[in-house]
């Protein structure tokens, strides 16, 4: 059998492989870029369904925003405050008040671009999603058998 029929042969078996190894790397890319853009945005609706429940009930904007930041605090488990929690919280604020505003029927409060302003804030000051305060590990509990 011809040296070049197998060179050959072998050439495209290791092509094919090198084909399929990126074809998996880019995939699995993909997979978990989908993946990250999924659970930020259920973290997304989770907070702002509890931020509306919680303002739904307020008679006033300030109540409204007391109780976005007491929904922002319970969510992220934050039982005492800090300088950093403060200004986290302080600049979550307009977001609140969009959508006090909105629920109150003023059209003009865009939720939408007041939250994102405040995502971008965090990610500029912070270097890190704000997203990314909810990807808290619970620690391990040991299983107790009575």
């Amino acid at each position: 059998m011809p040296a070049s029929f197998l060179l050959e042969l072998r050439i495209s078996a290791e092509a094919a492989k090198a084909a399929e190894t990126s074809f998996r790397q880019e995939t699995a890319r993909r997979i978990a870029a989908l993946e990250q853009e999924r659970a930020i945005a259920f973290r997304r609706l989770n907070l702002m369904q509890v931020t509306a429940d919680a303002i739904d009930a307020a008679e006033s904007e300030d109540i409204a925003v007391a109780s976005a930041f007491a929904a922002l605090r319970s969510r992220l488990g934050w039982n005492a405050d800090s300088d950093a929690r403060l200004e986290v919280i302080s600049h979550f604020g307009p977001v609140a008040q969009a959508m006090y505003r909105n629920s109150s029927g003023d059209q003009s409060a865009n939720i939408h671009a007041a939250l994102a302003e405040f995502e971008h804030w965090y990610s500029e000051t912070r270097g890190s999603s704000f997203w990314a305060l909810f990807e808290q590990q619970m620690p391990d509990t040991p299983v107790v058998d009575f």
